[in-house]
């Protein structure tokens, strides 16, 4: 933008009237008043006719002449003026604090000095005006950092809100007043984009547009690139079309966002046709442009088309960089083609490119997809020989591969190799094995490693010592399984609803339920609900064991305290009673169920009727004899 001294706007456009503008806004500015804020006349108390008979530091006409003479102090010491003009103070208002400012316009530094010393020292909310000005002062004076942090400032405040407090329209107002620079609009869009405003730096855009200035180039390509980030592609091109007008020439970079957006959009007719503008404006597609179209294609599998550009760059002696290769293999990988991929991996490194990370894991993953293990063990070697760190994606996609193949012990030597190597493994990793140990029913050979990586500092979580306590269940290891129990105890870890479960259902499938209904109390205890999968548990056990006394008190048990009414332990006792064949304590068990809030059902009334069926039998068989 150019320079101006002029005090006048007269560029400013009374309304906007292009359909761009119409379409995202309904405001406009209004002409600039004829007195504006800054220059108001005193109120009337300021001009009392008595004021003339008080002594300078006591009378509040005097005021900014007093504020402006300690500006002007080679060493002006604003902490002793606020003692000194304390009688005064309470008339500074936003008038003054205009005034004070318009007359140190030519030294930017007093009048900043002033400005934070009304808002931080004195406690006085400058208003939008008081900041424009002060903007314009630094902007004019070029200290454009500064001018960026008081606007940023300003509109976190929320003070402009207001359409009559709108930032945009303050500065052109404020502008009549004091010397100023255009760039001031720039410095205003950057302002709203940097916060993440981007749709208000948008239409302050529009608005420096149609008031007749260009913002820069660089201020256009930050707007573009932050409203493609958005998604608002309409808005891209109506920024591009807005810059034709108003004479603001893009470069380069301008280009290469707009090729982004013509990616996204997905249409490729576009994308050659505004190559081809491009070009007839005397840009030529540098490697970015190359390698953001390459990669488009490659995301949509139009891999021909991409490998068509690769052949052109060569051709017009722009040289394909690691980021064209490493999409043209990503998009091969995802072709499923990975022998070409990496044949294309190869003549990189033979055309003296060093590849990175990204495009190792690229064929590390689809060799590791296909469950080729091998090839993708050699490239993690080749990685470490030349001198690059795995990281995090290349070890878990290795770990993960090694145990889809159901191959667990090749993946934990992996992780000690890596570790040898000086490769730092993950905590997830750490947990993807043990849970994966767990799941292949090897719980010893999972305890075993998360005691050898406890020794480096690894702390289980409680999810990690369920699946410990799960697995060992499962084989029966409840003994091993109350050490482990008692481990938790002692980090202070609460054993979960899983892993209680898992060791009461244990215990009772080996004829230990009193230790396991000890367990159920503790849980309770703890603040851990037993659930109705426990109950069944206990009380299988205990009729199991043939302790239906038990067995119906932990029923009564969760039906009164937990309210667990389960049909399929009500089932069990009644079946264990009818076995027996007596009819009396039977049909006394029935009464007291139905007294719980048990209601018999189809395999309750069976049981009942079996059980009276046997007592019948038996009598016969006793007559009988």
């Amino acid at each position: 933008m150019k320079r101006t001294s002029l005090s006048p706007v007269n560029r400013i456009l009374i309304s906007f009237k292009s359909p761009p503008f119409r379409a995202y806004f309904s405001t406009s500015i209004s002409p600039p008043s004829s007195s504006p804020s800054s220059l108001q006349t005193l109120p009337s108390s300021h001009r009392n006719p008595l004021y003339h008979l008080l002594p300078p530091t006591q009378n509040p006409t005097q005021l900014v002449d007093l504020i402006c003479s300690s500006l002007k102090q080679p060493k002006h010491d604003l902490a002793l003026l606020r003692v000194e003009l304390s009688p005064l103070l309470p008339h500074l208002s936003s008038s003054e604090i205009s005034r004070v400012l318009l007359r140190c316009q030519s030294d930017y530094s007093s009048a900043l000095d002033f400005f934070n010393w009304v808002k931080n020292d004195l406690g006085v909310g400058p208003g939008v005006y008081n900041y424009c000005l002060t903007v314009h002062i630094l902007s004019w004076s070029r200290q454009f950092g500064q001018a960026m942090a008081l606007l940023s400032e300003l509109i976190k405040s929320g003070r402009s809100e207001s359409r009559k407090d709108d930032i945009f329209r303050v500065l052109v107002l404020s502008s009549k007043e004091c010397y100023w620079d255009p760039v001031v609009f720039d410095i205003l869009i950057k302002a709203y984009v940097k916060l993440g405003l981007v749709r208000e730096g948008f239409r302050a855009f529009l608005k420096t547009a149609e008031s007749g200035f260009a913002p820069s180039v660089i201020s256009c390509n930050f707007l573009i690139d932050k409203l493609l980030k958005m998604n608002c592609l309409e808005q891209c091109w109506v920024v591009y079309r807005t810059m034709g007008r108003v004479g603001v020439s893009p470069n380069s970079h301008t280009f290469n966002i707009l090729t982004n957006v013509l990616c996204r959009e997905g249409d490729v007719n576009k994308v050659n046709e505004f190559l081809e503008r491009m070009e007839e404006e005397g840009f030529d597609p540098d490697i970015v442009t190359y390698n953001t179209l390459i990669n488009s294609y490659c995301r949509k599998g139009r891999l021909e088309d991409a490998f068509d550009l690769y052949r052109i760059m060569c051709v017009r002696r722009v040289a394909p960089d690691l980021i064209s290769h490493t999409a043209l293999i990503n998009g091969l990988c995802r072709a499923g083609r990975v022998r070409e991929a990496h044949k294309l991996f190869h003549r990189m490194l033979q055309n003296g490119l060093d590849p990175d990370i990204v495009a190792y894991n690229t064929l590390i993953y689809t060799y590791c997809k296909e469950g080729k293990m091998r090839e993708s063990k050699l490239l993690l070697h080749e990685i470490i020989r030349g001198g690059i760190c795995p990281d995090y994606f290349t070890c878990r996609v290795l770990i993960e591969g090694y145990g889809k193949e159901g191959k667990l012990i090749a993946a934990l030597n992996l992780v000690v190799e890596l570790e040898r190597f000086g490769v730092s493994v993950s905590r997830d990793i750490y947990d993807y094995l043990i849970v994966a140990l767990c799941d292949d029913n090897h719980p010893f050979a999972a305890k075993n490693f998360l005691k050898r990586i406890s020794v480096g500092g690894y702390v289980p979580n409680v999810h990690i010592y369920s699946k410990l306590i799960e697995s060992l269940c499962k084989s029966s290891f409840a003994d091993e399984v109350l050490i482990l129990k008692a481990e938790m105890a002692g980090k202070g870890i609460v054993p979960n609803l899983g892993s209680y479960k898992a060791l009461i259902g244990s215990l009772t499938r080996m004829g230990r339920s009193k230790e396991g209904e000890s367990l159920m109390e503790e849980m309770n205890a703890r603040g851990v609900l037993p659930d109705e999968e426990i109950c069944r548990a206990l009380v299988h056990g205990y009729c199991k064991e043939k302790n239906v006394v038990r067995a119906e008190s932990i029923l009564s048990v969760f039906a009164v305290r937990f309210g667990v009414l389960d049909p399929e332990c009500c089932n069990a006792l009644i079946q264990v009673v009818s076995e027996e064949g007596d009819v009396k304590r039977l049909m006394e068990l029935q009464e007291r169920l139905l007294k719980m809030g048990f209601a018999p059902n189809r395999s309750s009334c069976k049981y009942i009727i079996e059980g009276i069926c046997k007592a019948t039998s038996r009598h016969k068989e006793k007559l009988s004899k």
